[in-house]
C-alpha cells in the first residue's frame, strides 16, 4: 500500500509541473513577460523540476509508466473474464457504492458485424465524493462516474484498465481536491485488488 501511495504522489507531482509548465508557456503566448518575471518563472519550474526528479528517483518506473501510458493504468487479473467482471461487482457493492451500468462492448461490436475481444465497461461512483470534483471544474463530469474496463487479449490475459486521479485532476486543473482524489486512487486500488493477479 505505501508503495502505491508514492506512485500515485509521483504521478501528482508531474501533472503539477506539466499544468505549471502548460500555463507558463501560454502565459508567454499572450504577452512577453519582463525579464525578472522570465527569470522567476524559470527558477519556479527548476525548482518544482527537482522535486519531481526526487520523487522519480524514489521510484523511476511509476513515473514512466503513467507517462507513457497517457493515464492509464492497467492491472492484470487472476481470474477469467466473468469472474473478474463478478468479483469487481461484488466487492463495489460489498463497498456501499453505487453501480450505474454494465456495458458489454463485444456484444455491441458482434450486433455490428464486428469481431472483437471480450470488452466490458463497469460504471460506477459514490456521488458524494465524485460530485465533489465537478463542483471544482463541471468538465470533470467527463471522467465521473468512474469507469473501470475489464479487457481479454489474444492471449487470453485478463486486464482492469481505468484513468489515473492524479491524471484526471491534471486534465482538469483540480487543484482543490487532493484529499478526495487519494481517497478516490485508495477505493479503486482496493476495488481492483480483488481480482489482481
Amino acid at each position: 500500500m505505501h508503495a502505491r501511495y508514492r506512485i500515485e504522489r509521483t504521478t501528482v507531482i508531474q501533472s503539477i509541473v506539466l499544468l505549471q509548465h502548460c500555463d507558463a508557456s501560454l502565459g508567454a503566448i499572450k504577452r512577453r513577460p519582463s525579464e525578472d518575471e522570465s527569470m522567476l518563472s524559470r527558477a519556479k519550474f527548476l525548482r518544482l523540476s527537482g522535486v519531481a526528479a526526487a520523487a522519480l528517483a524514489v521510484n523511476p518506473a511509476a513515473g514512466a509508466a503513467a507517462k507513457s501510458k497517457d493515464g492509464i493504468v492497467s492491472i492484470k487479473s487472476g481470474y477469467g473474464f466473468a469472474e473478474t467482471i463478478e468479483r469487481l461487482k461484488q466487492d463495489i457493492d460489498a463497498k456501499g457504492i453505487k453501480f450505474f451500468s454494465e456495458i458489454d462492448q463485444t456484444k455491441l461490436a458482434g450486433e455490428a458485424g464486428i469481431k472483437l475481444n471480450p470488452s466490458t465497461l463497469l460504471v460506477f461512483g459514490n456521488p458524494p465524493l465524485g460530485t465533489q470534483f465537478i463542483t471544482s471544474n463541471p468538465n470533470a463530469g467527463l471522467d465521473w462516474p468512474v469507469r473501470l474496463l475489464v479487457t481479454e487479449d489474444n492471449a487470453g490475459a485478463v486486464w482492469i484498465v481505468y484513468t489515473d486521479f492524479a491524471w484526471i485532476a491534471a486534465r482538469h486543473g483540480i487543484a482543490n481536491r487532493t484529499d478526495q482524489f487519494k481517497m478516490a486512487s485508495m477505493v479503486i486500488a482496493s476495488i481492483t485488488s480483488s481480482v489482481k493477479a
